[in-house]
């Protein structure tokens, strides 16, 4: 054999012999194979295999490497990614990191985008159980897939399951909350009908918009949710789910697949965006186990943390969803926040952390209770206006209506919605109704019960609308007061709600004013142009749901009733419905809007009340201030002789 000659070797060295030759042979393959093996042991060796394996053998080794497989989940079509649909209530504690980086303080950033990919996530070994349709008998569940949950993804599924089962009743009903005689049956019917006729509408002329003009026949979006769309679509998920419209739910749900887009960069409400989208993500999640839903909603809580960034917690009121900068409202005094704003936020966000597994959302909450009891509150009372900075009431304004409503729902909400063991917004909330019983509630000379605004001590004789849903707020709070005043406060509800009916009653179209009065003579009238009109509000129907569920006095139905006819006489016109300019005249002047809230608030109300009870119960629901139902958390799963062995 002849070699090339190598420098510093003698020519008589490079003759081998046969043994020699045959060791260096070894010894060579033995290196080349080691150095072949070691590319598949790298940390990279990824992308190695991918050069040496076939394609259909390379899918597997992809899927083994963890930020390869969440690319590669990015680039498959949606259909496929969300039809997998895992069901999880919310992450295992490994997973409780990752929420935090997307949350905090500082905005969404970096962490949302691992949060986004963690969140839709399919459970490799977890099947869905066949969900219970809309409107349907209930089913009895099958068994869990699984007592070990052996991986985040399929711990979430199991979690999601589990919930289920702690429900004491199913949602929808034994028939979708069917009720047994023609006549409410046929009233439901007709809400039903109502709900269909706006939704239709809505998709015709205004799709993707917030809300439809429908008398211009064209959409509308306003600057209330910082370029975010679709308002009455997600305002709409969860009736049209309750109703079994499940082809215009079916449409809703592929919108928010595929067009809903939370990368907006305005200037929102954060109370508006929470009530609304948050709530109405939140809702849908709840009643269907759709991933999709909880994957948005996720996405956008994260995008409202900055809000908080103010030396006290407060949030500010304005917050623009790209930036993260937020602001008070430029007509608030001295830039404060509004009670009825950061007070309107508890429900979500407790709902945000158990769906996370991130305790911030809960903190954020938790901090601001914690400075409202700290603070001094003139002769008890919560006024309208908190500083952000200095944590200082800055005026003495107090209402049970607009700027300050759905501060004290929540405070009652969030004890019932804590399976009542929150006894510090138990506390808060009889505290608060207490010194509103003996400050605001006031009685007319003609016998009627209202509640009325105090401004640093001095009466203001007038209720909104917006107050009206205290009726309803009182009722389902009575039974937990203390036992000598419980029948005391469901006589008030009932006087409240009498009240709010009267507004209605002595108006030429039987629809309620924005506000009304009791001075000058006047008794439930407004008295002024500017209060006269009617956006098609919930508050008083509202009431009436729940004073009927309370005591099945047949009056509220009847009551309701009349709000229906008044509705489709008055406010239905040729491509939805719109609201009215004047109640007082029958010449009717719409003002050209179909509000989401019509579609979430005011016909889902009534169709509860024409439907039976078991339509989602309370012991297991609480709505929000949008209507939007949210699971009562239980810590531990109560004994259900129909359900078989406790969870």
């Amino acid at each position: 054999m002849v070699f090339r000659k190598l420098p510093g070797v003698s020519a008589s060295g490079m003759g081998l012999r046969l043994s020699q030759k045959f060791v260096f042979l070894l010894f060579l393959s033995g290196l080349v194979t080691l150095c072949f093996g070691a590319l598949f042991f790298l940390p990279d060796s990824v992308r190695l295999k991918r050069i040496f394996l076939n394609k259909s053998e390379s899918q597997p080794a992809t899927a083994a490497g963890s930020g390869a497989a969440e690319n590669d989940a990015d680039e498959r079509p949606k259909k496929s990614r969300d039809s997998e649909r895992p069901r999880g209530l919310t992450s295992t504690k490994g997973e409780s990191g990752v929420a935090a980086a997307a949350g905090g303080t500082g905005g969404a950033g970096a962490g949302l985008a691992r949060l986004k990919g963690l969140a839709r996530k399919t459970p490799p070994s977890y099947e869905a159980p066949e969900e219970r349709p809309a409107g349907g008998t209930a089913r009895e569940d099958p068994p869990l897939a699984s007592e070990k949950a052996s991986s985040p993804e399929s711990a979430a599924a199991f979690a999601y399951e589990k919930f289920r089962r702690c429900l004491l009743k199913p949602p929808l009903g034994r028939d979708g909350g069917k009720p047994a005689d023609l006549k409410t049956e046929k009233r439901r019917d007709q809400v039903k009908e109502m709900m269909k006729f706006a939704w239709d509408n809505y998709k015709r002329y205004a799709w993707g918009k917030n809300e439809l003009r429908p008398l211009t026949k064209n959409g509308h979006v306003g600057n209330m949710f910082g370029g975010l769309r679709g308002a009455s679509i997600i305002d709409s998920l969860d009736t049209l789910y309750i109703m079994g419209l499940l082809d215009e739910y079916e449409d809703a749900k592929e919108w928010v697949r595929s067009d809903l887009d939370l990368t907006s960069n305005g200037e929102a409400s954060l109370f508006e965006v929470n009530i609304r989208y948050v709530g109405g993500l939140l809702s849908a999640y709840y009643l269907t186990g759709e991933e999709l839903f909880k994957t948005k909603v996720l996405e956008l809580g994260a995008k409202l943390l900055p809000a908080f960034n103010t030396p006290t917690g407060i949030p500010r009121g304005v917050i623009n969803l790209g930036s993260g900068g937020s602001w008070s409202w430029g007509w608030a005094s001295a830039g404060s926040s509004i009670l009825a704003e950061f007070g309107t936020l508890h429900l979500e966000f407790v709902h945000l952390s158990e769906l996370s597994g991130d305790p911030v959302y809960s903190e954020k909450v938790m901090n601001i209770r914690k400075l409202l009891n700290k603070i001094e509150k003139p002769q008890g009372l919560y006024p309208n206006f908190l500083s952000p900075v200095s944590g200082n009431w800055v005026q003495h304004h107090v209402s049970i209506g607009g700027l300050g409503d759905s501060f004290y729902e929540y405070l009652l909400k969030s004890y019932l919605m804590s399976d009542k063991t929150d006894e510090d917004a138990k506390n808060m909330y009889y505290d608060a109704l207490e010194a509103i019983e003996s400050n605001l509630v006031q009685k007319s000379p003609g016998g009627l019960t209202y509640m009325a605004e105090w401004r640093g001590g001095i009466l203001d004789h007038k209720m909104g609308h917006l107050a009206c849903f205290s009726g309803g707020m009182i009722g389902i709070g009575a039974d937990e007061g203390a036992a000598d005043k419980r029948r005391h406060y469901l006589d008030l509800a009932a006087e409240v709600t009498r009240t709010c009916h009267e507004s209605y009653d002595r108006s030429a179209t039987k629809l309620g004013p924005e506000a009304f009065r009791f001075d000058g003579g006047a008794e439930a009238t407004a008295t002024r142009l500017s209060d006269r009109y009617y956006i098609l509000r919930p508050e008083v129907i509202e009431s009436y749901m729940y004073m009927w569920r309370l005591t099945h006095d047949p009056k509220y139905r009847e009551w309701g009733w009349e709000a229906v006819e008044a509705l489709q006489r008055h406010c239905r016109v040729e491509s939805g419905f719109s609201g009215i300019r004047d109640v007082y005249t029958l010449s009717d002047s719409h003002d050209n809007m179909q509000q989401s809230f019509f579609l979430s608030e005011t016909l889902k109300y009534l169709y509860l009340l024409f439907s039976d009870d078991d339509l989602l119960p309370p012991e297991d629901w609480v709505f929000n201030t949008e209507a939007h139902p949210l699971p009562v958390v239980r810590r531990s799963c109560p004994r259900d002789p129909s359900a078989g062995a406790r969870v």
